[in-house]
């Protein structure tokens, strides 16, 4: 009977495969690492009082690690996933430097062309140093840092980045262009409305063309307040010895320098993404990574954007930290070993930087 169905089965063109017994999935061992790291990720969220905290590990541009811990929602006890998307602040600034850089790729924007090439409202404010979009991307362009005024004066709702502008335009600068380093967010607003112009469209549409949709970021987003957007985590501050909602507050004025959302899993990518060419060429990588000196000669440690530094155990860190109501976020690549790191926040003023952060990435540098 059995060869009369093969016979039959031949016939018609059919293949008869044996049936197998159905064997559970293989399980990987559990990696020691991952324990050790949740432990000192537990132990910094409770440090700084967060409701709640989220990672992520890139080694070899592979997320090997995201977790949420704590709460997204303190009031509904929701909890942080790697899903959760949380206000980034000055990490922001990391978006525009990659935009700038891959408009200069491009053939798009000039590094070194006064401002005004981009800008021509923004009034000339010293006619022998210009103010460049290199400049301004490595905070030496001699503009302001906010003032307690601009947290005190009634909030106002521009409706785009250039008239934004008008908060800083006329004020006088903190020194003659590539002279001094003052950190500065307004200085990356001015750097952001001039890769509109370099690049021909909308700030928000840009980044998303030119970083966000090539590296396949999907969660990151402007922090649109009057948006729905899934996923996105309550903001707190502390007060009076307990937890409040933080203030609400419009970001879009000030997208190029601190008005994103984004998750851990998304901003440990974007890091890995700049380990090697690819993304971008390596002469483009080498000006985000190389420091910018002062006309003094003196190196500022900034590139485009990035910071470079090392950590303690005297390996090479770019690195960047972000501060904003109701977050705090930072991003460490260390690009010898190939490990991006991102840690993000959602209380304000909570302490942590670099060196935090690189407790934790040392459970999986460790050798």
């Amino acid at each position: 009977m059995k060869n009369a169905r093969m016979i039959i089965a031949l016939a018609f063109g059919l293949v008869f495969a044996p049936a197998l017994e159905a064997k559970p999935p293989a399980s990987r061992p559990a990696d020691p690492r991952i324990a050790a790291a949740h432990q000192e990720a537990e132990a910094l969220r409770l440090a700084v009082g967060s409701p709640g905290l989220s990672v992520a590990v890139a080694i070899g541009g592979e997320i090997v690690w995201a977790e949420g811990l704590g709460e997204a929602d303190a009031e509904n006890h929701l909890p942080v996933d790697p899903k959760t998307r949380f206000r980034i602040g000055s990490l922001s600034k990391l978006l525009t430097a990659a935009l700038a850089a891959r408009l200069l790729e491009a053939g798009k924007l000039d590094l070194d062309a006064p401002i005004q090439l981009y800008v021509p409202a923004f009034p000339v404010k010293d006619p022998d140093r210009p103010i460049t979009p290199r400049l301004l991307a490595g905070h030496l362009g001699g503009i302001r840092h906010y003032l307690p005024l601009d947290f005190i004066r009634p909030p106002k709702t521009y409706p785009n980045l250039a008239e934004a502008l008008e908060m800083f335009r006329d004020n006088p600068l903190v020194g003659p262009p590539g002279t001094v380093y003052n950190y500065s967010s307004f200085g990356y607003n001015l750097l952001g409305v001039a890769l509109e112009a370099a690049g021909g469209g909308e700030f928000g549409s840009l980044v998303a063309r030119y970083v966000l949709d090539p590296l396949h970021l999907a969660a990151t987003t402007a922090d649109n307040p009057e948006a729905l957007i899934e996923d996105r985590a309550r903001p707190y501050r502390k007060a009076d010895g307990g937890l409040r909602n933080e203030k609400p507050i419009d970001s879009r004025f000030k997208l190029p320098s601190g008005g994103f959302l984004s998750t851990a899993t998304d901003l440990a990518r974007f890091a890995a993404a700049h380990e090697a060419p690819g993304f971008l060429k390596q002469e483009t990588l080498d000006i985000l990574f190389t420091s910018q000196k002062k006309a003094s000669g003196e190196e500022t440690g900034v590139g485009l954007g990035w910071r470079i530094a090392e950590d303690p155990a005297g390996r090479r860190i770019y690195h960047h930290g972000g501060s904003i109501e109701g977050g705090r976020a930072m991003l460490v690549l260390y690009p010898d070993q190939n490990l991006a790191i991102a840690v993000l926040t959602n209380l304000s003023q909570a302490r942590y930087a670099e060196a935090e952060v690189g407790k934790i990435a040392d459970v999986f540098l460790a050798k």
